[in-house]
C-alpha cells in the first residue's frame, strides 16, 4: 500500500450498507490506496417510529454521512444511490458511480410461491408506496403492509411465522412419540425431544435461526426488496425469490446503484472518478435522477424510473401511480446519449403532461393525509429502507 494517509469512507452501520462500503473500500486497496471504514449513525437509523417515505423526505440515510464529509472527518460517504435526495450542497458532489448491481426487485416467500400463486387476501410486506402501487396495479385483491428494517431482518420477518411453527410442529410429534412408547414418565423423554429439534435447528441457514427467536406482529405471505440488496448479503441464492419484469415492476430511480460523495474541491474527487466511476451506469443513473427531480416524486409518491445506455441511444422508462395502484401513466424513450441530459428533462415533461403529474400530486396530498391521521391516532408503523 501507499504511504498516504488512507481514505476515510463514511458508511452506515448496517450490515448491507458495511459491504456496499467495503467494495469501495477493496476497489481502493486494489489500485493500492489505503482505505478505512468510519460507521456513521443518521437519523433513520435511530428514528424507528416514522414511514419510510417520510423519513426520506429529509434524506434520513444520507445527510449525517455528508456532512461528516464537508466537516473534513471523513473524505467520502457511500451510499445507496435511491437513498442520495436529487438536491445537495453546491459544495458536495457525487464525485463516482461504481458499475450497477440488478435494478430490479424479487418478490420473496417462505415457499416459493410466485405473485401469482399468492391467494385472494395475501399480506405482502414493503415499506414502498411505489411497490405497494405496483403490487396493486397487478393484484388489487392483496393487502399490503408496512415493513421496515434491513434486508436481513425484513428476511427473518417473513420466514419467522412457518419456522416457528415447524419448530413446534416437531416438539408436539416428540412428545407424542413418548406418550406412545409409555416413556412420558422416563427422565430423558424431554431431554431427547429438544435434542432433536436441536439437531433440526443446526440444520437451518444463519437467517433461519435468526428468524426462530424473532417476535413478530405482522405475519407476511410474502415481501417486496431489491434484488440488489439481497445478492449484496449473499441471500438471493438462499432464498425463494422470484424476479418481478421489470416492465411492470419499474424500479426506484438508482436502485441497485451506489453513489460516493465527496466535497467538491477536495482531491477525493478526481482519485474517486479515476478508480471507480462506471460511465454507462453514470449517464442511466442521471438520468433516472432527472427525471425524479423534474416529476418531484421521490418516497412520497409512487413512481419509477428505469434507464440503460445502449449505445447511442439512452432507453429510459417512466411510471407513475396512484397510490392504490388503481391509476398508472407509463412512458418510454430512446433518448440520444450526446444530450442525454436535456433530453431527460423533455421527457420528464412529456410524461408530465401525459398524466404523471396529475397522479403524483393526488399522491402527494394523501400521504399528507395519511401521515397527519397517523401522527394524530398514535399509530404510525415502524418502517424503512436499504436499498
Amino acid at each position: 500500500m501507499t504511504s498516504t494517509p488512507p481514505i476515510r469512507l463514511a458508511t452506515r452501520g448496517s450490515e448491507l450498507a458495511r459491504i456496499q462500503a467495503g467494495s469501495v473500500q477493496d476497489a481502493l486497496e486494489r489500485r493500492r490506496r489505503d482505505a478505512e471504514l468510519v460507521t456513521i449513525e443518521t437519523t433513520g437509523d435511530r428514528v424507528r417510529d416514522e414511514l419510510i417515505h417520510r423519513l426520506g423526505r429529509t434524506g434520513a440515510f444520507v445527510r449525517a454521512l455528508d456532512e461528516a464529509v464537508l466537516d473534513g472527518e471523513v473524505d467520502a460517504a457511500v451510499h445507496s444511490m435511491k437513498d442520495v435526495p436529487t438536491e445537495s450542497p453546491d459544495d458536495l458532489v457525487v464525485a463516482a458511480v461504481p458499475e450497477r448491481a440488478q435494478s430490479g426487485d424479487v418478490l420473496v416467500t417462505p415457499d416459493g410461491r410466485t405473485l401469482q400463486d399468492l391467494p385472494g387476501g395475501a399480506t405482502v410486506g414493503t415499506s414502498s408506496l411505489r411497490r405497494g402501487a405496483q403490487l396493486q396495479a397487478r393484484r388489487s385483491d392483496l393487502e399490503i403492509e408496512p415493513l421496515r428494517g434491513n434486508v436481513d431482518t425484513r428476511v427473518a420477518k417473513l420466514l419467522a411465522p412457518t419456522l416457528q411453527a415447524e419448530r413446534q410442529r416437531r416438539a408436539d410429534a416428540a412428545r407424542e412419540d413418548a406418550d406412545d412408547s409409555g416413556a412420558v414418565q422416563a427422565p430423558d423423554a424431554t431431554p431427547a425431544a429438544e435434542a432433536a429439534i436441536e439437531e433440526w435447528r443446526e440444520g437451518l441457514t444463519d437467517i433461519e435461526r435468526r428468524a426462530l427467536d424473532l417476535d413478530v406482529e405482522t405475519e407476511y405471505d410474502a415481501i417486496v426488496l431489491a434484488a440488489a440488496g439481497l445478492e449484496r448479503i449473499g441471500l438471493l441464492e438462499g432464498v425463494d425469490a422470484q424476479q418481478l419484469p421489470q416492465n411492470e415492476f419499474v424500479p426506484a430511480p438508482g436502485q441497485g446503484a451506489l453513489a460516493i460523495t465527496a466535497a467538491a474541491d477536495s482531491e477525493t474527487v478526481d482519485l474517486m472518478r479515476t478508480i471507480l466511476d462506471h460511465r454507462p451506469t453514470r449517464i442511466a443513473t442521471t438520468v433516472e435522477r432527472i427525471v425524479l427531480a423534474e416529476l418531484g416524486g421521490g418516497c412520497v409518491a409512487p413512481l419509477g424510473v428505469n434507464a440503460s445506455l445502449q449505445g447511442r441511444h439512452v432507453r429510459v422508462v417512466a411510471a407513475a401511480y396512484s397510490r392504490d395502484g388503481s391509476e398508472t401513466v407509463e412512458m418510454s424513450r430512446d433518448l440520444p446519449a450526446e444530450r442525454y441530459a436535456s433530453a431527460a428533462r423533455s421527457f420528464a415533461t412529456e410524461i408530465a403532461d401525459a398524466g404523471a403529474a396529475e397522479l403524483i400530486e393526488a399522491a402527494k396530498r394523501e400521504t399528507g393525509e395519511a401521515d397527519a391521521e397517523a401522527a394524530e391516532d398514535g399509530a404510525a408503523s415502524a418502517t424503512g429502507d436499504e436499498t
